[in-house]
């Protein structure tokens, strides 16, 4: 059980903290950049395994609990690219704008039905560095990848992302319907489970 309601957020994405806080309303998200905790280098394999380096990284520098968000875009049509590396796809420091280009200009010529996606995210909370257990939790959210960008809400990969059940793409949704579909809401909700037991 965890004794503070104060939680180290092992990220500077404004983005997803505007999002993890609004889904976890019942404790206080703390940026790590508070605990002047640099981004660790993502070394694994998998989102599991990445999420839990930031997490183990930010409990061991703030010495409070952390939590880390480890996700990205998964499209079958470019062998479930860009997949862990969505953040860095076109180059370290790139922005959300050269990430879609270049996914966009990669997937040139698929047709609309050959470009399923999905979003996946997971989530890891650590009680301390050293946690045996850390919580894990996970989520997807299936769509497809649109022609070219539409709308101006949310970050990353969301103005190429087709959402077949709003017709629309994730950056037309409104916050609060984006964050009962997608992914980081449903692993949310699962890690709220995991707290209440």
């Amino acid at each position: 059980m965890i004794q503070t309601n104060s939680l180290v957020l092992a990220s500077g994405n404004a983005g997803k903290i505007k999002e993890l806080q609004a889904l976890l309303p019942n404790y206080a998200l703390i940026p790590q950049t508070q605990f002047n905790v640099s981004d660790i280098e993502e070394t694994g394999t998998t989102f599991v395994e990445n999420a839990i380096l930031k997490a183990r990284h930010a409990a061991r520098i703030s010495k409070l609990p952390a939590i880390a968000d480890d996700s990205g875009l998964v499209v079958a049509a470019l062998n479930d690219a860009p997949g862990i590396y969505s953040a860095r796809y076109a180059g370290q420091s790139a922005t959300d704008a050269e990430n879609i280009t270049k996914l966009l200009h990669e997937l040139d010529g698929v047709p609309l039905a050959q470009r399923h996606a999905y979003f996946f995210c997971v989530l890891v909370l650590m009680r301390h560095a050293d946690d045996p257990c850390p919580i894990i939790a996970q989520g997807r959210w299936d769509g497809y990848i649109l022609e070219q960008s539409q709308g101006h809400h949310g970050f990353g990969y969301d103005p190429i992302f087709g959402v077949s059940s709003h017709d629309c793409s994730a950056a037309e949704l409104s916050f609060d319907i984006k964050n009962s579909l997608s992914h980081r809401g449903e692993a949310l909700k699962k890690l709220q489970q995991e707290l209440e037991r």
